[in-house]
């Protein structure tokens, strides 16, 4: 599911930049809010599927991990525009960066039994 949260992360982004007109930490915020709830699911439902749990430990857990990979992403983010990178290209490099801390954090922590 990492990729489709890519793909909705980075396309709710670029339309809430662009679309929207929003400062650029917002719509990582926004677009943030939006993809970390269509990981939850997918991850619930299909990646972690063996390993459902209770669904709110595993949501409260799922929201702590992606709170702190959100940090991260957004210091990133902030980091490679002040460098000049353009906005887009910089999150999407961003949310690269820190997929892999979020999929560790919800294999061993959130959907763990």
């Amino acid at each position: 599911m990492g990729a489709s949260g890519y793909i909705v992360n980075l396309a709710v982004y670029a339309l809430l930049l662009k679309g929207a007109g929003l400062h650029y930490l917002a719509a990582a915020t926004g677009s943030f809010l939006v993809a970390a709830s269509w990981n939850y699911w997918w991850n619930r439902s299909w990646t972690f599927r063996a390993q459902r749990g209770h669904f709110g430990i595993q949501g409260m857990r799922f929201l702590i991990v992606s709170a702190t990979v959100y940090c991260a992403n957004i210091g990133m983010l902030a980091a490679l525009v002040s460098a000049g990178l353009g906005k887009i290209l910089a999150q999407a490099i961003a949310i690269i960066l820190v997929t892999p801390l979020n999929f560790l954090g919800n294999k061993l922590w959130s959907f763990r039994h």
